[in-house]
């Protein structure tokens, strides 16, 4: 008598592997949405922390020039003005290059930049600057500046050998500050780099270079002014009578977050107040 071997075959059948996979799916798009929530999120943190740093940098490089609006002793007495610019402050209201909170400022001051490497005696016309021939020329750079108060037209650059149109009025020893006088410009401007477009801040020192990006992302850009008599204005019609510069800053992110309402970009405003401390000396301003 022969027995027979009964064989039992367990396996899935095609409605359960269905279902099975139907159950991952839902579990992986369940997944993929937090890893996707989790990475926008992410992205706006990155984002915003960029356009934190933006503005405090925007800041910081502003209002160290602005203060200094004006160092240099009698400047425009001197030159009459700076490669076209004749008032130690220039403000201008909205330029209309990016939105309606679009102003700029032009200060001149001197700009420390080498020292003399020797004396040079009254009467002089010739001076011994470090690195004279990369800072002075006899168009856009041509306004030289000693120990932060004697200004003198530059007539020649030789190496390091500065030639003044006219003769010194005082001894100068080795290693005095030599400053270039600059009319400094602070201003908007769109950007369109890989089809993004952005609002930029720039700076342009009016000596050639033109235009430099100091931060991205900067949609405005206001000033208001404090005179001499505690007046405040956004447009004063006598810019010698400017005490303090306020500005007000708004950064935007790079990139749109769909989940802001309006036109989905975040932004952040900074304000700062500037005491321009070498203007209204010689009327007895504190």
């Amino acid at each position: 008598m022969k027995s027979k071997l009964l064989r039992t075959e367990n396996g899935v059948s095609f409605i359960e592997l269905i279902i099975a996979m139907a159950i991952l799916a839902i579990l992986l798009a369940a997944l993929y949405r937090v890893l996707g929530s989790q990475q926008r999120i992410y992205n706006i943190e990155d984002q915003v922390v960029d356009m934190q740093q933006n503005l405090r940098w925007s800041i910081t490089k502003m209002v160290e020039k602005i203060r200094m609006a004006g160092y240099g002793g009698n400047i425009l007495d001197a030159f009459g003005d700076v490669n076209g610019f004749t008032s130690i402050i220039t403000p201008v209201r909205n330029l209309n290059n990016v939105g309606t909170a679009d102003d700029s400022i032009t200060v001149i001051m001197a700009d420390e930049v080498s020292v003399l490497t020797q004396n040079a005696a009254e009467g002089s016309r010739s001076l011994r600057v470090k690195d004279g021939h990369s800072i002075f020329d006899t168009g856009a750079k041509k306004y030289l500046c000693l120990n932060g108060e004697n200004n003198y037209l530059v007539e020649r650059v030789s190496g390091a050998t500065v030639t003044l149109a006219d003769p010194l009025e005082e001894d100068h020893l080795t290693n005095e500050t030599v400053s270039l006088v600059k009319a400094i410009t602070y201003k908007l401007q769109w950007s369109n780099t890989n089809s993004i477009i952005m609002p930029l801040l720039t700076v342009d020192e009016n000596t050639g270079e033109g235009s430099q990006v100091i931060a991205d992302g900067i949609e405005k850009l206001h000033f208001s002014y404090t005179l001499s008599d505690g007046t405040v204005t956004d447009l004063p019609t006598a810019p010698e009578n400017i005490r303090m510069v306020k500005v007000h800053i708004t950064a935007r992110t790079k990139i749109p977050d769909s989940q802001m309402p309006g036109d989905r970009y975040r932004r952040r405003d900074l304000y700062d107040s500037i005491l321009v401390r070498n203007l209204g000396l010689s009327s007895g301003d504190k």
